[in-house]
């Protein structure tokens, strides 16, 4: 209960409306085997589509409930088409990138209007160069590819990108280190992908609210590309959060990726008051008016007249932004000579050298293994000897020039041992001749 002039108000009822695995509330059962009539009563609800949910059996509710919707439910069948997406889009006069339909019945199925090169397609006459983002019409199927030109090695990659909004005032966006660098996927110690906050610029965040405003999706992730100084809007995948886990310590905000947990947290602090204050806005105006007027803010915080929420330095926007305020700039900074790194790859199957790998990773076989000690280095330097005039004896090989290869880099690996263990004497007799 609420107190307010000392007339206890009712509680606010807010219904959770989705599938078991993604929030335990109304629960599978009641929305899928119940009528509506026998479903949970409530006063605001959060209900968003997901693979088997019954999004016209919620819509039934709605509207024999009419509860306060959080995501519009009749919105949510566009987001399932992505051709309806881009056309809502383009109507509300939101960016999207350069695109062209392809339809087809059936998987490679040969289409007149349709022809595809090494470096580019063509759709209608329409031209496509690579690099390119093909996406398929489903909108629940996020198999979404990057092809590169053949001059970039050809191939393709999967993308992913996103912007998430809690209601059209608020917007929180993250980017993540693309594979397309190196090859190489950074995770942190759960497995998860690594991901940072980013900071949207003036017009990407009127084109965040616009996603909110056209869709009616308050709470709504969507995809962004950056090209060339503009900003386009290439998905919207409706109801999305933030996805990490934190479990790190907060010892040091100098540590750059702490700082980034702290943003990530402030964002589901952030999410809880704009969530709170839409329910209070739809169903009991005259507490709304009582919010303090900076995010986050807690119940138990004295209440004071407040036009709306703000929060310095945030990535809010509209009327809740303005008050905004740079806090720090964060900079990461190398130099750009360096020298390239002088690496040779080579896979063994040799015994000698497999066992001292073990030997010195304690036993476990696929641990990665790092020797630096001099001691490990003359070790290896010793197996090394032993395996060059040898050859690759005992090895399997596909071909006489592998073998010559392997044996090659072998003799590299001897090579650069033997001058670094040179070094370090002549570097030891040199500092005794200065004592």
């Amino acid at each position: 209960m609420a107190e307010d002039n000392g007339v206890l108000s009712p509680k606010i009822k807010i219904g959770v409306c989705v599938m078991e695995k993604k929030i335990i509330t109304f629960g599978d059962k009641i929305i899928l085997e119940q009528p509506v009539e026998s479903w949970p009563i409530c006063d605001c609800l959060i209900a968003f589509y997901s693979s088997g949910y019954p999004l016209k059996k919620a819509e039934a509710y709605a509207a024999l409930r009419k509860p306060f919707l959080v995501n519009e439910l009749g919105q949510q069948h566009l987001l399932h088409d992505r051709r309806k997406v881009y056309e809502r889009l383009e109507v509300f006069g939101i960016p999207v990138p350069k695109y062209a339909l392809v339809n087809r019945e059936f998987p490679y199925q040969e289409l007149d209007y349709f022809v595809e090169q090494d470096d580019f397609v063509e759709v209608h006459g329409k031209r496509f160069w690579k690099p390119f983002v093909e996406k398929p019409v489903d909108g629940d199927n996020h198999s979404i590819m990057i092809y590169y030109p053949s001059s970039a090695g050809g191939g393709m990659k999967e993308l992913f990108r996103k912007v998430y909004t809690v209601g059209p005032e608020y917007a929180h966006a993250e980017a993540r280190k693309s594979p397309v660098v190196d090859g190489v996927v950074m995770r942190n110690p759960d497995g998860k992908e690594v991901r940072y906050p980013v900071l949207l610029t003036p017009s990407e965040k009127q084109m965040a609210r616009d996603v909110c405003i056209a869709f009616r999706q308050a709470v709504c992730g969507f995809d962004l590309l950056r090209c060339e100084g503009k900003s386009y809007v290439c998905d919207v995948n409706g109801w999305s959060f933030v996805k990490n886990s934190y479990k790190h310590s907060f010892q040091a905000l100098s540590d750059v990726l702490t700082f980034y947990n702290y943003l990530f947290f402030r964002y589901y602090d952030d999410a809880a008051c704009v969530l709170r204050k839409m329910f209070l806005d739809a169903k009991a105006p005259h507490l709304s008016s009582t919010i303090p007027p900076t995010l986050p803010w807690k119940v138990n915080e004295p209440l004071q007249p407040s036009e709306g929420l703000t929060r310095q330095g945030s990535g809010i926007i509209g009327t809740f932004g303005q008050s905004e305020e740079l806090r720090c700039v964060i900079a990461v900074i190398r130099h750009g000579d360096r020298t390239p790194k002088q690496k040779v790859k080579l896979k063994v199957t040799e015994e000698k050298l497999l066992n001292l790998l073990l030997k010195y990773n304690g036993g476990r076989p696929r641990a990665e293994t790092k020797l630096k000690s001099a001691v490990q280095l003359q070790d290896l330097l010793d197996a090394t000897r032993m395996l060059v005039p040898r050859g690759r004896s005992g090895r399997e090989s596909d071909s006489d020039a592998e073998d010559l290869e392997h044996a090659e880099k072998l003799r590299q690996v001897k090579a650069v041992l033997e001058e670094v263990f040179v070094a370090c004497f002549c570097l030891l007799y040199f500092n005794l001749e200065l004592l």
